[in-house]
């Protein structure tokens, strides 16, 4: 498979992009190994997810383009489900999720990025939407997920124009979390996300359920899943753990439950 995966420390799943020759390129038959690997992550432990592109060159460099001519009209549309379909499963997952971009990041490498929970970044990340150069637009939730992240503005300045965002500039408008050293992606994307696994893990998926959820609807609605999530994790083991173990000055002993 063009796409493999271990487990560290029974908590952090890496998976790699494993097609260094043609840049980590994502034909239809990589997207499907990918449903596959989701499948093998979530009935695994893992607490969260690293995804890395072999290589120096490239994260992901995008669709496989010869793969995308010439095909009928359903098989077009069909293509983008499936796409849009496997990225939603990243950004649906109940464990938070972090990209570590190294190279370059175009079009569906991007998209990729985008439906993961995070996106950190070596000095040598190259990012795009490069689709309005080649007359199409993005296919796998990129005009949908960037400006949630970035805002509408500047989504649209690089949709429209296909350009190329470098580190610093990603960093500035929010597409990534922070630079990282080049050394080791995976260490980095495991040292980024060893934080967050503390905590209860019931917790940090009721909180991002939250903030996603709420970003898509009003003021209002998003205060009513506030509540009702917070209402929620009020019901949890983890959460009489926590509240215990603040009033007895210890450290919480979560258990997901």
């Amino acid at each position: 498979m063009s796409i493999h995966w271990k487990l560290r420390d029974d908590q952090i799943a890496v998976m790699t992009l494993d097609r260094p020759s043609v840049l980590n390129a994502l034909s239809f038959e990589i997207l499907k190994q990918l449903d596959h690997v989701l499948d093998e992550i979530e009935n695994s432990s893992a607490r969260g997810l690293v995804i890395i592109g072999a290589g120096e060159k490239a994260f992901c460099a995008g669709a496989d383009i010869p793969e995308l001519m010439n095909r009928p009209l359903m098989a077009q549309s069909d293509g983008a489900e499936l796409g849009q379909r496997v990225f939603s499963r990243i950004s649906d997952l109940q464990i938070p999720s972090v990209a570590v971009i190294h190279g370059y990041a175009f079009g569906g490498g991007l998209e990729l990025a985008l439906a993961c929970t995070f996106r950190i970044g070596t000095d040598k990340l190259k990012v795009g939407l490069p689709e309005v150069k080649l007359g199409l637009i993005p296919g796998y939730g990129g005009t949908q997920r960037l400006p949630r992240i970035v805002g509408q503005a500047i989504a649209l300045d690089m949709i429209l124009s296909g350009r190329t965002v470098l580190a610093d500039e990603a960093l500035h408008i929010g597409l990534i979390n922070r630079v990282v050293q080049a050394d080791s992606t995976e260490q980095a994307g495991v040292d980024f996300l060893e934080p967050m696994l503390q905590h209860s893990q019931l917790a940090t998926y009721f909180a991002r359920q939250a903030v996603m959820r709420g970003m898509q609807t009003t003021l209002e609605e998003g205060l009513r899943i506030e509540r009702d999530l917070s209402t929620l994790a009020y019901q949890t083991a983890d959460a009489n753990e926590g509240m215990l173990a603040f009033t007895e000055k210890r450290k919480a002993v979560f258990k997901d439950k």
